[in-house]
């Protein structure tokens, strides 16, 4: 998005890229398909040290702009659910946009080339002001724009480059770990929970004064699927997470409506949640017995206990099954408006490798289109 911005600017564009092909995070994106953004995008889904920062790139290039490219270049495409965009066919569509257009701007791509760090030039170095050191050499320019990522798919080359680039020019990168990551069990908890891997419920989910409706997913080793996804970008270690397992059905006032009935608990609660759950649910807090036989009281503390459920996460899966990286270069350091590095004149930092993390849901793309126009605009 820099490149082409920059370049039809006028500018003289190289991409640098350390991997043998450009855009491998998107041609994985959204299983094949690219959710290349969010029609619904606003600053709220975006975590910050400072929630304005992402303010003025959002604002100058919107999704609907976006859009507009990817209909321009004929490429089909779909809403899944709450604003997300999806290609039809193949996310190969959009890295195939970005490159086609690359190239019609004159934008020079070199692959395979390792960036060790950048500096800055010596007087003397003409219009230069940085030297980008790379395992083919040096190269001087006027502007970098850092647009490395964080340190989510190590599989696919991720790297702290970015982070090494900010710190060597005495730039502040805040504290940076994990995001939109499945969350794991503690050891009793995988205990009782581990055998319900593949178990889906549609649930709220709440931490840290932050609340997600979507799917859960159980698997071996913890909780995974779109709502611990979101809520993990809030959860710190310690931390207990609530889950309303019915947020459409009250329980309480149901169960109490069961209580003349002689059925087992466990069947009659698998009446609104999926039974595996809630037998290994009850055999760990609740044991299970002829609904009758318990008092009216016990059945309301049941459905209150079931619309929040508490579990406290041990940890996440890491880096190698986050979808982002929270934290990263200080925004603090940088413009809102062009992306540059206050006290470093032509250096720029763009997308994840900045300390904005957007929700699931293409809102991370959408922060890597407006950022890079932002810095393109002015590098």
């Amino acid at each position: 998005m820099t490149a082409v911005t920059a370049a039809r600017r006028g500018r003289r564009v190289l991409v640098l890229e350390h991997n043998g092909r450009v855009g491998n995070k998107i041609l994985i994106s959204g299983g094949g398909r690219c959710n290349f953004t969010n029609y619904l995008a606003t600053p709220d889904n975006y975590l910050s040290g400072n929630p304005d920062f992402c303010k003025s790139a959002l604002a100058r290039f919107k999704p609907q702009q976006f859009i507009d490219w990817v209909e321009q270049h004929g490429i089909s495409y779909h809403e899944k659910k709450l604003g997300q965009l999806f290609c039809d066919e193949s996310s190969r569509q959009i890295t195939g946009l970005l490159l086609q257009d690359c190239a019609d701007a004159g934008v020079e791509i070199l692959v395979n080339t390792k960036v060790t760090g950048v500096e800055a030039a010596p007087a003397g170095e003409g219009s230069a002001r940085l030297i980008v050191q790379t395992d083919k050499g040096p190269m001087s320019c006027e502007s970098v724009v850092v647009a490395t990522g964080g340190l989510s798919f190590p599989k696919l080359g991720a790297n702290d480059i970015g982070y090494r680039i900010a710190k060597s020019f005495g730039l502040n990168v805040t504290e940076v770990r994990p995001g939109l990551v499945p969350l794991t069990f503690s050891p009793r908890d995988v205990k009782a929970y581990g055998d319900l891997s593949g178990i889906s419920m549609d649930v709220v989910v709440s931490c840290a004064g932050r609340r997600f409706r979507e799917n859960i997913l159980f698997t071996h080793r913890g909780l995974s699927g779109p709502a611990i996804l979101q809520i993990s970008s809030y959860w710190k270690e310690g931390q207990p997470l609530t889950i309303d397992l019915s947020p459409d059905e009250k329980l309480e006032e149901w169960l109490v409506s069961k209580q003349p009935e002689r059925t087992e608990l466990v069947n009659v609660l698998s009446l609104r949640l999926p039974k595996r759950f809630v037998q290994a649910w009850c055999a760990r807090d609740c044991p299970s017995k002829p609904i009758n036989q318990f008092a009216i009281k016990r059945l309301r503390e049941i459905a209150q206990t079931l619309h929040r459920w508490e579990i406290y996460p041990a940890g996440t899966e890491g880096y190698s099954k986050a979808e982002v990286t929270l934290g990263g270069v200080d925004t603090g350091e940088l413009s809102s408006k062009t992306m540059e590095a206050k006290r470093v004149p032509g250096l720029f930092f763009v997308g994840e490798v900045v300390d904005v993390t957007g929700h699931l849901g293409g809102f991370n793309f959408q922060w890597a289109w407006a950022s890079g126009a932002a810095a393109g605009g002015s590098a």
